[in-house]
């Protein structure tokens, strides 16, 4: 058994939640109850960051107060575990919880030695929170970059450089997918410069954590965010111990736009700290709609709560799960959807699902039988290693591949064997035959249970064991094609 620690980005709250960061909690989700299927001790922890600037700026427009705005959109980024079908251990808001702000400023006195003071110049992205070098642009950002020229406190990135490029390259920093972590590898080969760490409280508008001993200076809300890894876990007391330093991995999900900030910055701070870094750094490209990125402010949104009121979370998160590709970005539509819903959930396992349990209820008066037919054997017993090496490999396409191979084997076994053609017959293979696609439709809901947990509930109470009767058959899955 493992202790694994499994943590989401957390997403500034300057609008509603939308699809791309409903994209990783699902991917979390699914990690998470992968594992403790498996046996392993997991914490899944997420929350909100609440002290950006652009969170401000959102609330300016709003014309409402900076709490307010952060308070309504936390929470609901906190209620996406229900529609979603979510199970996680924390949630923390970087604004209200008490542990987070203690450890941020208890982070900053260990890393002391790598901080100081200078006057700084540059060009400012509001957007993501970051200064770019001069003839730089933002790579996430139509908007002009802002000039910035204050006084500032600075941490000495470049005093890690080389540790850090021995710690990716090892792989004892273990970034996937492979191509990210050659682009983090190259990044660090060109030289790290030294990186602002704090904002004037005046830029800041006094929304932030004050800087310890510097109250004119607002710690960098990246410094911050990062912090929450260890803030959630109540850093420097026992748990913090026992979930970083005492976890066998420590693996963080995150979107491609914030790989600088944890792959190169992130590290450095941890070692700066004296704390143990992360294991697994599990990368995933953008959720788009007509090729322009999902985001909260950039207009391309789209609502997940909606999505589920309107199509169910089985349907939502079987196309995150089936059609995002583990590298490159996916366009989202309603219809592909929902095709991919009727295809594979309706059509596939809920018809196998269904005709199986008929089938039972008319040759054998519902009663399972005890015999078994060898024929779906090798598909069934290398589906669970496959669907363990595709999450491993942060696939969770191949991984729920995996299952719905077995579904399609055991629907062409049934078109194949033709039960109904042997019950007519008076065949005894009647019996293998069916007690063996109830055994395999059981197998499926256990295989399903990380990817659709409710879903997973479904289909195996519409199974039953050898001599036992199955409930009456009855839809798992409908039909979906028309309301699109």
């Amino acid at each position: 058994m493992s202790r694994i620690l499994l943590s989401t980005t957390i997403p500034y709250v300057n609008a509603r939640p939308h699809l791309g960061f409903a994209l990783e909690l699902v991917q979390a989700d699914v990690l998470a109850r992968h594992h403790r299927l498996r046996g392993d001790e997991v914490r899944l922890q997420t929350g909100t960051d609440d002290n950006s600037l652009k969170n401000v700026q959102a609330a300016d427009a709003a014309g409402v107060a900076v709490r307010e705005l952060v308070d309504r959109n936390a929470a609901e980024f906190a209620r996406l575990a229900g529609p979603l079908s979510l199970e996680f251990d924390d949630f923390v808001r970087t604004s209200a919880d008490l542990r987070h702000r203690a450890g941020v400023e208890r982070l900053w006195r260990a890393c002391a030695e790598d901080l100081y003071r200078k006057h700084y110049e540059g060009l400012y992205c509001v957007g993501c929170e970051h200064f770019y070098q001069p003839g730089e642009q933002c790579p996430e950002h139509d908007a002009p970059l802002q000039h910035v020229s204050e006084e500032n406190w600075f941490f000495r990135l470049s005093r890690y450089q080389d540790e850090l490029y021995e710690l990716i390259a090892s792989g004892r920093l273990r970034i996937e997918p492979a191509g990210r972590r050659n682009e983090v590898l190259a990044f660090i080969a060109g030289g790290l410069a030294d990186f602002s760490v704090s904002r004037s409280r005046t830029r800041a508008r006094g929304w932030g954590i004050p800087v310890p001993g510097d109250p004119d200076q607002v710690i960098y809300v990246w410094w911050d965010a990062l912090g929450y890894y260890l803030t959630a876990l109540g850093y420097g007391d026992g748990e913090h111990g026992r979930w970083w330093g005492g976890a066998d991995r420590r693996v963080h999900l995150l979107g491609k736009g914030v790989l600088r900030f944890h792959a190169v910055y992130w590290p450095a701070m941890l070692l700066s700290a004296g704390e143990e870094v992360p294991t697994d750094l599990l990368v995933h490209d953008y959720l788009t709609v007509e090729g322009r990125k999902i985001s909260k402010s950039g207009g391309a949104a789209v609502d997940p709560v909606g999505l589920v009121s309107a199509y169910g979370v089985d349907a939502l998160r079987w196309w995150l799960l089936r059609d995002v590709p583990r590298v490159g970005d996916a366009d989202f539509t309603a219809e592909r959807l929902v095709a991919r819903h009727d295809d594979e959930l309706a059509n596939g396992l809920g018809n196998l699902v269904n005709r199986v349990a008929g089938m039972v209820h008319r040759y054998r008066d519902g009663i399972v039988p005890a015999d078994r037919d060898p024929a779906l054997d090798g598909v069934r017993a290398g589906a669970p290693d496959t669907v363990a090496e595709a999450l491993e490999a942060f696939d969770f396409r191949r991984a729920t591949g995996a299952v719905h191979e077995v579904v399609e084997v055991a629907n062409r076994y049934v078109s194949q064997v033709k039960p109904w053609q042997l019950a007519r017959e008076g065949s005894a293979r009647l019996d293998p035959v069916l007690g063996t696609l109830v055994e395999t439709c059981r197998e499926v809901a256990g295989l399903l249970a990380p990817f659709l947990p409710d879903a997973a509930v479904r289909v195996a109470a519409r199974c039953a064991g050898p001599g036992e009767r199955l409930p009456a058959p009855a839809p798992v899955f409908p039909r979906l094609g028309g309301t699109a």
